[in-house]
């Protein structure tokens, strides 16, 4: 059996009175893809952002390798470099080139020398299709560009478990499959990683496990296979069939 990677216990998290997750309970497996679902507003992306501590929460635990993930932490720092995060705004420094925006963290913050950390960023902008442009801005790339510029700065942390939020959902519909290619080629090579989002067929295809959340809980959990062919829960089922109204809407327009 897999080791249990991260743990989450009871997990409460309120923005004032409006509670947004209540009583969550996940646990993810190391070498495991799970993709979490659910309407707009249930608690997915707050959920990634708890994971590394972005968020303080009121109630329960999170544990990553049987250390504390809370932003109170005297160590908090040294466990962040342990989870890679995407967030759908891409998140580049402007003023900063894309080698320069890959480079920052694993120089300053993990002490590595600036040549090695230059190499091997080379390497991933190559294998994510970006070769040459690691003297270019953000503001000279295409969205998809920058969202894999982003994947790139992540993984040059040498993360543990590697979380994307909506990557997808700020870019333009041709430019959606270039990252989804490179998170698919990150898990077919093993790689740890909780996904949101939209995208349901390519749900389907990346995860080893999907969740559903709805009232700030996991409703539903189960393969990719039973969940997208025969939903357990009602709410997963009338969820489904919103996407699959859409896309009938595209086919007819």
């Amino acid at each position: 059996m897999e080791q249990t990677i991260l743990e989450i216990r009871d997990l409460v998290k309120k923005y004032e009175d409006e509670t947004i997750l209540n009583g969550l309970n996940l646990q993810i497996r190391r070498g495991e893809v799970v993709v979490v679902l659910g309407p707009s507003g249930c608690g997915k992306s707050t959920l990634l952002r708890c994971m590394n501590a972005l968020e303080s929460i009121q109630g329960g635990q999170i544990s990553l390798e049987g250390e504390t993930v809370e932003k109170s932490s005297k160590n908090i720092t040294m466990i962040r470099q342990k989870i890679g995060m995407v967030f759908q705004s891409y998140e580049l420094f402007p003023h900063k080139t894309i080698l320069e925006n890959i480079t920052l963290a694993p120089v300053h913050v993990q002490k590595r020398s600036l040549s090695d950390v230059e190499e091997e960023a080379l390497a991933l902008l190559k294998r994510v299709g970006l070769s040459g442009k690691e003297n270019a801005y953000p503001r000279q790339l295409s969205g998809g560009q920058k969202q894999r510029a982003a994947i790139v700065r992540a993984l040059c942390m040498h993360p543990e478990i590697m979380l994307f939020d909506e990557v997808t959902a700020a870019l333009d519909p041709e430019m959606v499959r270039e990252v989804l290619d490179v998170i698919l080629e990150l898990a077919n090579e093993g790689m740890t990683m909780v996904i949101v989002t939209h995208e349901m067929q390519f749900a389907r295809a990346v995860a080893d496990r999907v969740l559903f959340i709805e009232g700030g809980q996991i409703v539903e959990e189960s393969d990719p296979e039973s969940f997208f062919t025969n939903p357990s829960t009602q709410r997963a089922k009338a969820f489904l069939q919103t996407f699959e109204f859409h896309k009938e809407q595209k086919k007819d327009s």
